[in-house]
């Protein structure tokens, strides 16, 4: 079972477009073309998704579709640019729409950008949709096969039967079976990893290929990386390395145990140990089997 798989915000978002289309902007009559390009001149990111869409009351029009791990507070700023750049490269008005996956805080996610810059004023409104506020039963009765594999996150989603109902979905469509281990991921952070393992008749180390799992170690090293590169030194750089791999700790820790996993950090140390605790993060059913790696 462990191969590379094509889990893109693309490749999802393609799964049933049309759905797709009318669930962000509720728009019922909407009919999506081409999923463009989005290599603008001077940016270019996977995670961006621009679909072009139609409607009898708004014409032609795009969709700017980011979805996000976690939210960041530069997402505010990146949403203005990617809608600017998107308007500009296809003369279209642009319906941008911000998909949170991952619940870090309670703190309320803006749904605009805003600036007055000696007088002058910036202002991007989009829409925001968190996935642990959205009902579980969405994924099921729209059908919105895109967010099959995020049913543990979703709002209800939670309990064994419903993501056995979700894996039984992807498993019987060959376009979507290669979705079971962001399912599987995502189901860790909800159901104990020994029943996930059950659920799935798999080894559970397969999670760390898992591209969400890449990706939270993805985004700590490159900061990690940058600040490195930043001083130009080679101590520099070790430092930023493990720099690196405390931030994707750390951001593992928050997403699935909160604060009290951030209590943890106190304890780790040397870099070998960084990299065990990374990998044991994924399969860790409490916070006492992090303790007991420790």
């Amino acid at each position: 079972m462990n191969k590379a798989v094509d889990v893109s915000t693309k490749k999802l978002i393609s799964l049933a477009p049309n759905n797709w289309a009318k669930w962000v902007t509720g728009i019922s009559d909407i009919v999506t073309g081409e999923i463009l390009n989005t290599e603008f001149q001077w940016i270019s990111r996977q995670s961006d998704v621009v679909i072009q869409a139609e409607s009898p009351q708004y014409g032609k029009f795009l969709i700017l579709n980011e979805l996000q791990l976690r939210y960041t507070s530069e997402m505010p700023r990146r949403m203005r640019a990617y809608t600017a750049l998107a308007e500009e490269k296809y003369q279209l008005q642009t319906y941008p729409v911000l998909i949170n996956i991952l619940k870090i805080s309670n703190s309320e996610i803006p749904t605009s950008f805003a600036s007055n810059f000696i007088g002058l004023r910036a202002i991007q409104d989009y829409r925001v949709i968190n996935l642990w506020e959205v009902d579980v039963n969405i994924a099921f009765e729209t059908p919105l096969p895109s967010l099959l594999p995020f049913v543990p996150i979703l709002k209800g989603g939670e309990n064994e039967s419903t993501i056995r109902e979700a894996l039984r979905m992807l498993r019987a469509d060959e376009q979507l079976n290669q979705l079971e281990t962001v399912l599987a991921f995502f189901a860790t952070f909800v159901l104990e990893s020994t029943l996930v393992q059950e659920i799935m008749r798999w080894d559970m180390t397969v999670l760390r290929e898992s591209p969400w799992y890449q990706e939270i170690l993805r985004e700590g090293q490159a900061r990690g990386q940058a600040e490195g590169e930043a001083r130009g030194q080679a101590e520099g750089e070790a430092r930023g390395q493990v720099r690196g791999i405390i931030s994707s700790i750390e951001t593992s820790l928050e997403a699935k145990f909160g604060s009290d996993g951030l209590e943890l950090m106190s304890q780790i140390s040397d870099l070998e140990q960084l990299k065990e605790i990374l990998r044991r993060i994924v399969v860790a059913n409490t916070i006492k089997d992090l303790q007991n790696v420790l």
